[in-house]
Parts: structure tokens; C-alpha cells; sequence
């Protein structure tokens, strides 16, 4: 969960958003070391008034200077291209789960269970208990297991949508009329929340997405009381 004047991003929940972080730092750590070395080049440009005649018209320069950007640009490449195949890939999910979006709600159905389905609304700000978030709790939270690769298939029933959750690394758009799908696998326990990520109305920012990880001993009698109620 994020708190006041954080700077970077939140704690990694699943695999993918750890590449992701992992990533971040090493892009930002490039364009740190071109930014530094800019700026000494500019700096020295202007505090000195000597030239050295060699660099105006020089071919090994011109190589460099080529060749160079071109080998940053394959170092970013690189792994950004690896992460985009991480987050497409989706191998034998334990768990598939429907995502629904509506105006403005979000509705879940665990298509393994016969009668496992249910609609998730945000809570209102009177009726929040103590240490509930404000605009990001949900009446009913989509449940799974802890380190099982859950599939999300995503789409809308009205108008676009997006389910997102930061800190799994995962955010994929609903589309009425389109059947996405996403995959993710929660490393831990714990509450991660979310936001629909699309402009999709008036009430865009009041349809929260919350995920609650547990382990599957927890997650089979959350499912059979579910089960039960219905």
C-alpha cells in the first residue's frame, strides 16, 4: 500500500512486478549517467574558452558517438523485450477468475466453481471501519491463493474499464465486447489494492479493486462458505 510522499513505487507482490522494479532502476541508472555526462559536457563547453581543433572534424569521434546511443538502446531493449514476454506468459493457471466491469463496480466469477461469483462495490467513507482506506476498500474482495498463477480474464459490460493492481504488476483493459487476460502470482499474503485505470465516467474513481492473498487452506473455506451462502 502507498503512503504520503512516497517517492518510488510500492513493495513488489508477485514476480513480474519485481522484474518490473528491477527494470526501473536499471533504465533510471542509464539515463543518470547520460544526464550527468550532458551536463559535464555542457559546463565544460561554456566555462572554457580553449577548442581543441582534433574533436571538429574528427571520424573516430563520429564512430563513438554512433555507435554508442545504439548500444544504450540494446541494453534497454533487451529486458524490456524479456519482461513483455513475462507478462504475457501464462502456464497451467491453478485458479481462472471472470472481471467484469461495470458502471461503476466491478463483478468477480471463479469459472472453476459452479456458483462462485459475486459483485464488488466500494464502500462508502461512513460506513469505513478503523484502518479501512478511503475510496479503496470494497465490500467484497477478490480472493486467492498465495503462489498459485491465477488467470484474470477482463472485459466490461458497458463502457471501457481497466483492472489494475500496482503492486502485482498487473493492469490489462475492459473492453465491451473483448475478452482480455492477464495472469499474475501473489508471492505473499497480504491486501493489495487497485483502481479502475480507465476514464469511464462520472464515477470513474469509485470502483476500487481489491485482491486479498491467503493461503490455500485459508482460500478453500472462504470458497465453501462462498459456496454455502449461495
Amino acid at each position: 500500500m502507498a503512503h504520503p510522499s512516497q517517492l518510488g513505487f510500492q513493495d513488489a507482490a508477485s514476480p513480474v512486478m519485481e522484474e518490473l522494479l528491477h527494470f526501473h532502476d536499471h533504465a533510471l541508472m542509464i539515463v543518470f549517467l547520460i544526464s550527468t555526462l550532458v551536463l559535464y559536457i555542457i559546463v565544460a563547453m561554456v566555462t572554457t574558452k580553449l577548442t581543441n581543433k582534433f574533436i571538429l572534424d574528427s571520424q573516430e569521434i563520429e564512430i563513438i558517438w554512433t555507435l554508442l546511443p545504439a548500444i544504450i538502446l540494446i541494453l534497454i531493449a533487451l529486458p524490456s523485450l524479456r519482461i513483455l514476454y513475462l507478462m504475457d506468459e501464462i502456464n497451467d493457471p491453478h485458479l481462472t477468475i471472470k472481471a467484469m466491469g461495470h458502471q461503476w463496480y466491478w463483478s468477480y466469477e471463479y469459472t472453476d466453481y459452479e456458483d462462485l461469483g459475486f459483485d464488488s462495490y466500494m464502500v462508502p467513507t461512513q460506513d469505513l471501519a478503523p484502518g479501512q482506506f478511503r475510496l479503496l476498500e470494497a465490500d467484497h474482495r477478490m480472493v486467492v491463493p498465495v503462489e498459485s498463477p491465477i488467470r484474470v480474464l477482463v472485459s466490461a459490460e458497458d463502457v471501457l474499464h481497466s483492472w489494475a493492481v500496482p503492486s502485482l504488476g498487473v493492469k490489462m483493459d475492459a473492453v465491451p465486447g473483448r475478452l482480455n487476460q492477464t495472469a499474475f502470482i501473489a508471492s505473499r499474503p497480504g491486501i493489495f489494492y487497485g483502481q479502475c485505470s480507465e476514464i469511464c465516467g462520472a464515477n470513474h474513481s469509485f470502483m476500487p479493486v481489491v485482491v486479498e492473498a491467503v493461503p490455500l487452506e485459508h482460500f478453500e473455506n472462504w470458497s465453501s462458505l462462498m459456496l454455502e451462502d449461495a
